[in-house]
């Protein structure tokens, strides 16, 4: 009986396992069309509305991460689609779920909660106003890229950085090994809008060493 438990056990995980994975690949291909698609002037409305799912869906998988984690991006491009002021209330709902999915686990989507927190403390301003903090973002930053170290995001986000903080030729390496990362599964189209954000920098950056 015992075993026959455990069997049941294993079946119904790996069944919540791939009902999850189902339901977290239909807000990452909706963010992808929102982000990359979408005219400007839509998309704030267009990723409150994907917010909505994205909250369900946490609810619905407490203990797990990724929930959270694609939680959090939808609230930061929500803030960065809406501009000014009042996106910093969005930036500080994404933090709180970056930071409770690296409490749940921290590798968690090949530790995008730290490359996506990190990206949070480099654009947000700064105290009083906000939360930014230079150090922070990098000390986050290269967390995420010792866990993906070859990874499109962990990758861009770093070399965004560095370009922020003029470090113009070591943006230009990183960003090369961005373009050059593998394809990821059922992502073909938040890689085909990664890489065009990917050579824009890269112009800014070989820009600058002209």
């Amino acid at each position: 009986m015992k075993i026959l438990s455990l069997a049941f056990g294993l079946i119904f995980a790996v069944q919540a396992h791939a009902e999850l994975s189902d339901e977290l690949l239909t807000v990452q291909s909706q963010w992808a069309t929102i982000q990359y698609q979408m005219p400007a002037t839509q998309r704030a409305k267009a990723f409150e509305k994907l917010q909505t799912l994205a909250a369900q869906l946490r609810e619905r998988y407490p203990d797990r991460a990724e929930p959270l984690i694609w939680e959090g991006i939808v609230y930061s491009t929500w803030a960065g689609a809406k501009g000014g002021l009042g996106a910093l209330g969005l930036c500080k709902k994404a933090k709180a779920d970056f930071e409770a999915a690296l409490r749940i686990d921290e590798r968690a989507l090949d530790g995008s909660a730290y490359t996506s927190l990190g990206s949070l403390y480099y654009q947000v301003p700064g105290w009083p106003l906000g939360f930014g903090d230079d150090e922070k973002a990098a000390e986050l930053l290269q967390k995420g890229l010792a866990i993906a170290p070859d990874g499109i995001d962990a990758n861009y986000f770093w070399g965004d950085f560095l370009i922020e903080q003029g470090r113009y030729r070591e943006a230009v390496k990183v960003l090369e090994h961005a373009a050059e990362a593998q394809p990821r599964e059922q992502r073909a189209s938040a890689d085909a809008g990664r890489q065009k954000e990917i050579q824009a920098k890269l112009e800014v950056a070989r820009a600058e060493l002209s």
